[in-house]
């Protein structure tokens, strides 16, 4: 899997789509705080694996914590970290499956990717990108050719 690069400084606006979901969905979106640590790694490992949960648990060691989270009342829907396995770096990011196709994942997307920008970042990194053409039409982003090899060539495997 490849990286992607993006600019941030021509993020989409999604006021109107965060507004829509919290209205018709009573979806909120918001950084997640430190005390919720152990319940976003949990849902994360449930759903997603032991990697991204290793790389949400460093996003909450951040001050701010580096990871957004979508929630509908006590439900956790959906996630995004940023600067977990590397500086300038986004993800993982995921949403629940049967929550999919609803704007949640551009959502947590571009508020992480703001938040980066705020942290006087002009471009990030999409490490080991699965789903390309999402970033692409999402934010602009683009192939960073010979990535192939990249910061996670040699990561660990559980056998």
């Amino acid at each position: 899997m490849k990286d992607m690069l993006v600019r941030l400084t021509e993020l989409p606006e999604i006021s109107d789509l965060e507004k829509k979901l919290l209205e018709k969905e009573k979806i909120v979106f918001r950084r997640a705080i430190t005390p919720e640590k152990i319940l976003v790694a949990e849902w994360v490992m449930e759903q997603f694996g032991q990697y991204w949960k290793s790389e949400v648990e460093v996003a909450f060691s951040r001050q701010p914590v580096s990871c957004w989270i979508a929630q509908r009342g006590n439900q956790i829907l959906g996630f995004a970290a940023y600067e977990s396995t590397a500086r300038n770096f986004f993800g993982p990011t995921g949403t629940l499956e049967t929550e999919r196709g609803k704007g949640i994942g551009k959502v947590l997307l571009i508020k992480s990717l703001e938040s980066l920008r705020e942290m006087g970042y002009a471009y990030a990194i999409i490490g080991g990108v699965g789903p390309a053409e999402f970033y692409e039409k999402t934010v602009n982003a683009k192939v960073i050719e010979g990535s192939e090899t990249s910061i996670y060539q040699n990561l660990l495997r559980k056998k």
